[in-house]
């Protein structure tokens, strides 16, 4: 929610009730002044990412049209256009048109920089090249996953998602309603005036925003590098037992990824790649064929993927073509359609074929969630991610506007955070919540033992610091 303090409107009935709702008044503060300034940036950068893809795609691919002819070029043909302007260029990937108007891609290497070239299907004629990750999409999704500082600026966001987490929590049990009823807290009140009205703005869009948002704290933790690698993907990672007798590479599903952009499902990130050389797997490309790149997009069409899907080019001696359509890249607005294919290199036999339904509960979960998360499951999608995020920024601005309108005209630089005299009966409950949420979310755990301990050990014994936070 945000970095809201309030005045104190419902009256518990009871002093140890009171002292409780100030306690988690007081969280409910200081998790707002660590978390609203993330909260903010995710809302902006999340915002520039949603439109970006909107207007130009996640590849670029809206950045060009073509007039359809009544057949398209074979893709090998199309990949020679693109290899003809990028000198001493190498194919990596080829990306579908989603529709019959728009520009085939490919991903080309050239030394250390990686060229996206559109090409006309059906002329095949180089329509424009840039580089690849260069565009605002990707300069908003970096702030949005690292902050531009990498591991440090991942582990930040992580502990401030954390302590969102807490925000929503001590948010709800402030505003549920005591005495005033629902409507007070699902209709805002206009005709208030002053800082009433900024409150009451306040918990009527934090109420409907906190479903939303944690989906979204959840579906962005799960990215992160220790709540997410380390703890819930370890454990919901697609097995690779399940590919019967498919020889394994040493590299992972992750080695996919490129320029720190995540395009490997969730699931599969951590699953080892299965490896080109052997006779095993299923007939995919019947013997005595060609295995190159008309042979694999024939293939995939076979198979069923239609309208847009990725293709990766073997990487090594061992590596193997893969078929890919995948919601969180944009491919379609169905994550329930989401579907990978492991083709060797040298036989053309399907060494694995995984779809939503071969993904584990938490795997199913991410699929849809970072649909949701992203904008990608339609109009719908669209709008409701753009009105979440206007609401997140109103949230932490509101919240600051409520805490300055509260402060005493001679408070100075002091916060002025709630403060409690006594824990009272129900601390046991406040400790077990945090020492729960401390438990999910390890970082941000980590971080609110350092701070009870300061707090405690230091701040409450240093007078000046002690008034300053206060």
């Amino acid at each position: 929610m945000s970095t809201v303090t309030h005045t104190i409107d419902a009256k518990p009935a009871a002093g140890f009730q009171r002292r409780f709702y100030i306690t988690a008044w007081r969280w409910h503060f200081y998790a707002g002044l660590y978390v609203a300034p993330f909260l903010a940036m995710l809302a902006v950068t999340g915002l520039i990412m949603l439109w970006s893809s909107v207007l130009a795609g996640r590849d670029g691919e809206n950045l060009y049209s073509v007039a359809p002819l009544s057949q398209t070029l074979a893709v090998s043909q199309q990949a020679q256009a693109a290899l003809a302007v990028v000198p001493d260029g190498v194919l990596k990937q080829y990306i579908a048109p989603r529709t019959d108007d728009q520009a085939a891609l490919f991903r080309v290497n050239s030394g250390s920089q990686s060229i996206m070239v559109a090409v006309d299907p059906y002329r095949g004629v180089a329509l424009g090249q840039w580089q690849r990750r260069t565009a605002l999409y990707d300069l908003a999704d970096t702030i949005h996953g690292t902050l531009l500082i990498g591991t440090l600026g991942d582990r930040l966001i992580e502990i401030a998602a954390g302590f969102a987490v807490m925000l929503v929590v001590t948010g709800l049990y402030l505003w549920w309603p005591r005495d005033t009823g629902w409507r007070s807290v699902l209709v805002p009140q206009l005709a208030t005036r002053g800082r009433a009205l900024w409150k009451s703005l306040h918990m009527t869009v934090g109420f409907y925003a906190s479903i939303i948002l944690l989906a979204f704290l959840l579906s962005g933790l799960t990215w992160a590098g220790i709540w997410g690698e380390k703890f819930t993907q370890a454990w919901s990672t697609f097995p690779a037992e399940k590919w019967d007798n498919v020889p394994l590479s040493d590299a992972t599903h992750a080695s996919m990824n490129h320029d720190g952009v995540k395009n490997v499902p969730w699931a599969l990130e951590q699953t080892p790649m299965p490896a080109s050389g052997s006779s095993a797997g299923v007939t995919g490309i019947a013997q005595g064929h060609p295995v190159d790149l008309d042979g694999v997009v024939a293939l995939a069409r076979r198979l069923g993927f239609d309208q847009r899907f990725q293709l990766s080019f073997p990487g090594g001696e061992t590596g193997v073509w893969t078929i890919a359509r995948d919601t969180m890249s944009n491919d379609s607005s169905d994550p329930l359609s989401d579907r990978t294919v492991h083709v060797d290199r040298y036989t053309g036999r399907i060494l694995a074929d995984i779809g939503f339904a071969d993904y584990g509960v938490a795997g199913k979960a991410m699929a849809v969630g970072v649909a949701l998360h992203e904008g990608d499951m339609g109009v719908w999608n669209i709008a409701l991610n753009t009105l979440f995020c206007l609401s997140i920024l109103f949230l932490s601005v509101s919240g600051v506007v409520m805490w300055w309108k509260r402060r005493p005209r001679r408070a100075g630089l002091r916060l002025m955070a709630p403060t409690v005299t006594e824990p009272g009966p129900l601390w046991k409950g406040g400790a077990l919540v945090m020492l729960a949420l401390s438990v999910l979310f390890p970082l941000s755990g980590a971080v609110l033992v350092t701070v009870i301990a300061a707090d405690l050990l230091i701040l409450r014994h240093l007078k000046p610091l002690k008034r300053a936070i206060g």
